[in-house]
């Protein structure tokens, strides 16, 4: 999977969640360590948790592992590194304060209807119905 295919997959684990507020930036062309970076906020502390709980858990089901997790001892903010796609998940509250948004300000939006296209692409055929009896 390629690091696009991985930041939509990403994406798609947290909305499943009801992640609110999304983004996917593209920063290869700004930073040597990452080529996306996913942000996006949960309404309390629990939801914060089950966003990143149901991302781990999807990217397992996909054979990814992050290679680090960071925050999941408060709740408040939580980052996951897998490497090329780096995620992070915020309590709103606390988003404004760490303004990972205005950092990437420069970097390109990935639109969010490419999760859409990206998960009806992977979408296995569905066969055709059979004749009726």
């Amino acid at each position: 999977m390629d690091s696009k295919a991985l930041a939509l997959r990403i994406a798609e684990a947290a909305l499943d969640k009801q992640a609110t507020s999304l983004e996917i930036r593209h920063i290869a062309e700004k930073v040597s360590y990452a080529d996306y970076v996913v942000i996006c906020s949960g309404r309390s502390e629990r939801q914060v948790e089950a966003i990143a709980n149901g991302v781990d858990a999807a990217m397992r089901a996909h054979k990814k592992h992050p290679l680090g997790i960071e925050g999941k001892e408060n709740g408040q903010w939580i980052l996951m590194d897998y490497g090329d796609v780096i995620f992070h998940v915020f309590e709103e509250t606390n988003r404004g304060f760490y303004d990972l948004d205005g950092l990437w300000i420069d970097a390109d939006r990935v639109p969010l209807r490419k999760i859409a296209d990206a998960v009806d692409a992977s979408a296995e055929p569905t066969p055709p119905e059979g004749p009726s009896d």
